[in-house]
């Protein structure tokens, strides 16, 4: 068949599906235009008061406490509890890691994350899990009241987190800020940069960066309720006080599947005041939580499903169109998708078969009537104006080479959400249907490796200091007088302010590797020599044990990139790396290699 006879035969069903498309896509497009109308008016209001970076650390610190609710995330939680106390730049808060009686791996780090931090505390679950990311985060706030029982002690603010989560290292402090005078305080969540041909985790990129720049800045203009995002969310006591209170001290509602869309709902209702802070810049890098998203279509469209039935159906079914005109809009605004996002795939398919015909020499303007050429019009100009809105927004956060793919991206991200559409509109049916509850559809998290976490380490002073090693002036004083060459923590032990030991043990909780001491009589000549000598110097490593399958290295200094794949040539063990003091490397090599070198 000659195609071009195909797309020549005039297609009237084509046009009449253009149509209610195209009435579509002006109903939204007119909501859209308004949003931005009120974002451009804004610039010319009176901003919200920022915080200098001496404001908040000299700033009263209130007591927080950091939730963070587990599911088999025994693979994760170490590293993220390590990272995030070591980057931290506040001193009074606890963790309260929950956890469920049937998820032993998961406990058992726990007990031994505990065991190391005094502000790290168990809050296990009374019954088996997974229930819900709620249900989860009520136990936890339970065994924080048994705790400040327990300890005669007030926490002022709670935080959320989940167990992927990298907290700025301002985080708390910001939070803090404004936790006096608001209920609710949201810090922006950012995905985490991945290759701009990431097309799944891309996407995640480009809407987190759109909403939070554009729709909340909106709703908090308006005085909208504001979604919390689920992590890096601030709640004062008197907000959970008074939710506990209202609903049987279901904090966090269990039977929804985005409690944190539902909170923010209920403290605005109940009267609380909500806040979303603005993404700011500090050293180049925005105050912001972030994290991994989904990298599978799988996983994205399971969470995304999760969304949609939470907020548009179940929001819905439990609140209607409560709230008055002024939340009536914001209910439209995050129920649309409904219908957009399945329509939004039609009509990327639409547009093709049309820009296919236009090519083989179809006069389309013969064939349509007028009406539809002006919509059409409006259509084409309101995409480049939200492509464009968009591209300016993510290349503040991800730069150019994320802008240039960003177009592309947008049709697969329409299929994605009109996937998770469809699947949440069948699963909302067959629960309400068969009179179930809904199931929880838990994300996987990854939490970053090393090589992601390359210049997101906070300084080596600031983890001194924040762990109570030397005080802020000792920390001054050392870099006024640091000479040329010399790294901090040599200049510090210098200097008498520190011992060696405490320099690697704030190395340890720096880079998340773990520091030993190894006795260099308990380590065999042998082992110690399995690796090129040569090869050894380079990196200024001693193995010095080998244990189910991996063969342990210690060292002085941070693994540099690429040690561990050149080792791997001459052995088939997993490579471990441990530090060990200098004086302790010092030790082993006189001991176990110097005689190899003669």
């Amino acid at each position: 068949m000659d195609f071009r006879e195909l797309f020549a035969t005039p297609d009237r069903w084509a046009l009449w599906i253009t149509g209610p498309i195209l009435l579509w896509i002006l109903i939204s497009g007119l909501d859209d235009l308004f949003i931005y109308f009120i974002l451009f008016l804004s610039q010319f209001q009176k901003k919200k008061v920022v915080p200098k970076a001496s404001d908040l650390r000299e700033k009263l610190e209130q007591r927080i406490a950091i939730f963070v609710p587990l599911w088999k995330e025994h693979q994760v939680v170490r590293q993220m509890v390590e990272h995030n106390i070591a980057s931290i730049l506040y001193e009074n808060y606890d963790v309260f890691l929950g956890g469920y009686p049937n998820d032993p791996a998961t406990i058992d780090e726990i007990g031994q994350v505990a065991s190391r931090f005094v502000n790290v505390h168990l809050a296990q679950v009374p019954h088996d899990g997974p229930t819900s990311k709620a249900d989860c985060l009520n136990w936890v706030f339970q065994t924080m009241l048994e705790f400040e029982e327990v300890n005669e002690t007030h926490f002022d603010l709670v935080i959320v987190h989940d167990a992927e989560d990298l907290i700025h290292p301002e985080g708390l402090r910001w939070i803090n800020w404004y936790g006096g005078k608001y209920d609710m305080v949201q810090i922006p969540v950012l995905a985490l940069e991945t290759p701009p041909m990431e097309f799944t985790h891309g996407i995640y990129c480009d809407e987190f960066v759109e909403f939070q720049m554009r729709d909340l800045r909106v709703r908090e203009i308006l005085r909208g309720f504001l979604p919390s995002s689920g992590v890096g969310t601030g709640f004062s006591r008197w907000a959970l006080e008074t939710l506990a209170e209202r609903d049987s001290n279901r904090v966090f509602e269990p039977s929804c599947l985005t409690e944190d869309y539902e909170n923010g709902f209920r403290i605005h209702k109940a009267g609380g005041r909500e806040t979303f802070l603005p993404i700011e810049f500090r050293q180049g890098v925005p105050i912001a939580t972030r994290e991994y998203f989904p990298r599978t279509f799988r996983a994205a469209l399971k969470q995304r499903t999760r969304w949609v039935t939470g907020i548009a159906l179940q929001g819905w079914q439990r609140h209607g169109w409560s709230g008055g005109p002024r939340q009536w809009y914001w209910h439209w605004r995050d129920r649309k998708g409904l219908v957009g996002n399945p329509l939004s795939v039609v009509a990327n398919l639409l547009f093709l078969y049309f820009v296919a015909r236009a090519v083989c020499g179809v006069n389309l303007a013969g064939q349509t009537d007028w009406w539809i050429r002006v919509f059409s019009s409006f259509a084409v100009a309101l995409n480049l104006l939200q492509i464009t809105t968009k591209m300016v927004l993510v290349k503040r956060i991800y730069g150019w080479k994320h802008v240039l793919i960003l177009p592309l991206r947008i049709p697969f991200a329409n299929l994605v959400n009109a996937l998770a559409t469809f699947a949440a509109i069948y699963t909302f049916t067959q629960s309400r249907l068969a009179n179930s509850p809904l199931q929880w559809l838990k994300t996987e998290h990854i939490y970053p490796d090393r090589a992601s976490l390359l210049g997101k380490h906070p300084r080596l002073g600031q983890v001194l200091v924040q762990s109570n090693y030397i005080t802020y002036d000792d920390l001054t004083s050392a870099l006024d007088s640091q000479p040329a060459g010399v790294r901090i923590g040599e200049h510090l032990v210098k200097m008498g302010l520190i011992e060696e030991e405490s320099i690697y043990e704030a190395l340890s909780l720096q880079q998340s590797i773990p520091l030993t001491h190894v006795a260099p009589a308990e380590v065999s000549r042998r082992v110690a020599r399995c690796l090129p000598g040569a090869m050894l110097k380079h990196f200024k490593v001693v193995p010095y044990k080998i244990e189910a399958g991996n063969l342990f290295l210690a060292g002085p200094d941070i693994p540099v990139s690429g040690m561990a794949a050149s080792l791997k040539r001459f052995t088939r063990l997993e490579i471990r790396f441990h530090f060990v003091t200098a004086t302790n490397y010092s030790e082993l090599t006189h001991t176990l290699l110097a005689p190899a070198a003669q």
